[in-house]
């Protein structure tokens, strides 16, 4: 099927290594500060460390990554990226359901209330996985947002 990628060749991985840390951060760089002007101080934040990162790569080639992290107000899903060139690949629904399956996985995070801040371009493929919309429009870094909560 043009246009959508072989599943074969797209994977997601959790991010064990400082090698694919540093790719996720890259792909991170590129989507936010270069393709949407969010600062850079504000992209990479004091939260890296307390974070669970995920790299998806299509034929090996790293093309997006993802986050997650556990709040006081539940499990937050953030910094979903994929370079301009491999988007409408199935690489967002990937991630998101690698970062689902690994919330869920874990007993201190599965009952949780997860949530996350969606640029309204972003809300669709979020709503695919059961996320709704709460609340007024907000922004981030100049971006359009609405908080999600997955029902």
């Amino acid at each position: 099927m043009a246009g959508k990628a072989i599943d074969s060749a797209l994977e997601v991985t959790k991010i064990t290594s400082r090698e694919d840390l540093v790719l996720a951060h890259k792909i991170r760089y590129e989507v936010f500060v270069v393709g949407q002007n969010v600062p850079a101080e504000e992209e990479i934040d004091q939260y890296e460390n307390d974070c669970t990162h995920f790299l998806a790569r299509i034929n090996n080639i790293p093309c997006g990554a993802a986050r997650w992290r556990l709040t006081a107000n539940g499990v937050k899903l953030e910094r979903f990226a994929v370079l301009e060139s491999y988007r409408s690949q199935g690489v967002g629904s990937a991630l998101v359901a690698a970062v689902l399956r690994d919330i869920e996985a874990k007993p201190e995070t599965a009952a949780k209330r997860q949530y996350l801040h969606a640029q309204i371009s972003a809300m669709p493929l979020y709503q695919k996985f059961g996320f709704s919309k709460e609340g007024e429009m907000f922004q981030e870094c100049d971006i359009d947002h609405y908080a999600m909560i997955r029902n």
